[in-house]
């Protein structure tokens, strides 16, 4: 069994005033006690879950928790590479209906690729393309 984790999950579970934090942290906890087997993410998520941390609060110290939190030793990250590329870019246009972004198209690609089971984010775009954990 494994999970990947999108940005929202991240900013969440950082984030005590965010609608999902409480969500988050169970599911957090849960995902770092082994519950869901191997946590992963990507490089295009560390890169939208610190823009995103800084751009709202205008904090470095902010982005840097995040960073930390997945760079966590439980929490492999899967780096895009020109096969994911082009995977990515037809799953991003097949999906052009549902207001996915490219980087979640990658996500849902990266899930496709390492046979990883389950969404842990709060996107209802991915609602009927991935199992999410809840």
């Amino acid at each position: 069994m494994s999970v990947f984790v999108d940005t929202g999950a991240f900013l969440a579970y950082r984030n005590k005033k965010d609608k999902y934090h409480e969500t988050a942290s169970k599911l957090f906890r849960d995902a770092l006690n082994g519950v869901y087997g191997q946590i992963y993410t990507s490089d295009y998520i560390y890169n939208e879950a610190l823009t995103l941390a800084l751009a709202r609060t205008n904090n470095i110290g902010v982005a840097m928790d995040i960073a930390e939190v997945i760079q966590s030793p439980r929490i492999k990250m899967v780096f895009i590479d020109a096969h994911l590329l082009e995977s990515s870019t037809k799953t991003f246009k097949q999906y052009s209906g549902r207001n996915l972004s490219f980087t979640d198209a990658v996500s849902i690609e990266i899930m496709n690729e390492f046979d990883i089971e389950r969404y842990f984010g709060f996107d209802a775009h991915f609602n009927g393309i991935v199992e999410q954990v809840s």
